[in-house]
């Protein structure tokens, strides 16, 4: 029997106060809503299987853990592990691919409709009385636009990536995307493009790409130079991908029209965040992955790949 620690499970499990979600194994299992980082090599302590979102399982952690021979990423990112180490010590890493698709793709839409049909802005005005007290049976105040026509420009064609292009070409849009391996064939609608033509050319980008050391502050200065006035950013993915002092102050100048972003570069975000008081954003707490339908899938996926693991067949690996 091994004994299991999970980390953080309040993220995907806030509407669950004794975490049966994560008990189905019937294992010696301890799991905690939260973890300061320091407390983590502590809490895992003699177990053998750690499930994390996002505490980072580092070096240090394993080296003070010698048990431990199993950690699973309650995500689909798993940059809070570090691989090599874990290669290293035997430990087999494993992450949840492609969970969150539909939802993120969801999130993505929501943002861009809200800027750009005002929908929020309107009700408000409305339940304000505006409306009422104008005489005719329409109020015009925020412009609205049309999605169709426009030119989206996508960074990353994964799983997200791909069926954010099919939502948006359903709305009429012109998608591009840059992806550093595109396949021989695009499917219908969308075109690749380097990224330079990406930058050059889009109404509104997009991030889906992962956060590496190459994609680090991607979209910053000389990136927002290239873009064309009025550009619109959606940033779903990961908040460093974005420097946050550069589209701050394109957002005070105009050059960047909105900011959407369900993600920033310290979560919870600093009281002096640049883009928490910077005008025309968008953001919502990183809970574009989060629908209940999505957490139980999350939570679902982990646990086969815990009990897959133990039965000896591993899945989802990233440590291989």
């Amino acid at each position: 029997m091994a004994k299991i620690v999970v980390l953080d499970g309040y993220a995907a499990c806030p509407d669950d106060p004794e975490f049966a979600c994560y008990r189905v194994l019937g294992e010696e299992i301890a799991v905690y809503a939260r973890t300061a980082q320091q407390e983590a090599a502590e809490r895992i302590g003699d177990a053998q299987a750690v499930l994390t979102n996002k505490v980072l399982i580092t070096r240090e952690v394993m080296e003070r853990c010698p048990a431990l021979r199993y950690v699973g990423v309650l995500a689909t990112g798993y940059n809070v592990v570090d691989i090599a180490a874990a290669r290293e010590h035997g430990i087999t890493v494993t992450n949840v691919p492609a969970y969150s698709t539909q939802a993120v793709a969801q999130h993505v839409v929501a943002l861009l409709l809200h800027e750009l049909s005002r929908v929020a802005s309107y009700d408000a005005q409305v339940k304000a009385g505006r409306w009422s007290a104008c005489g005719d049976f329409c109020f015009f105040s925020d412009p609205m636009e049309e999605a169709a026509g426009k030119r989206f420009g996508i960074v990353g064609f994964g799983h997200i990536g791909q069926a954010v292009a099919r939502a948006v070409t359903g709305l009429g849009m012109e998608a591009q995307v840059y992806t550093p391996h595109p396949p021989r064939e695009a499917p219908e609608g969308v075109r690749f493009v380097p990224l330079g033509t990406l930058l050059e050319t889009s109404d509104v980008i997009s991030l889906h790409c992962p956060l590496t050391e190459q994609t680090r502050a991607l979209i910053g200065a000389d990136a927002i130079a290239r873009m064309k006035p009025g550009m619109r950013v959606i940033n779903t993915a990961r908040g460093p991908l974005v420097d946050s002092r550069a589209m701050a102050e394109a957002l005070r100048a105009g050059k960047v029209a909105c900011y959407m972003a369900d993600v920033l570069e310290k979560e919870p975000p600093q009281a002096d965040d640049p883009l928490l008081n910077a005008p025309n954003t968008v953001i919502t707490p990183h809970v574009a992955w989060a629908p209940k339908q999505t957490r139980e899938r999350l939570v679902g996926i982990a646990m086969e790949n815990l009990r897959a693991w133990m039965d000896g067949h591993p899945q989802n690996v990233v440590s291989a």
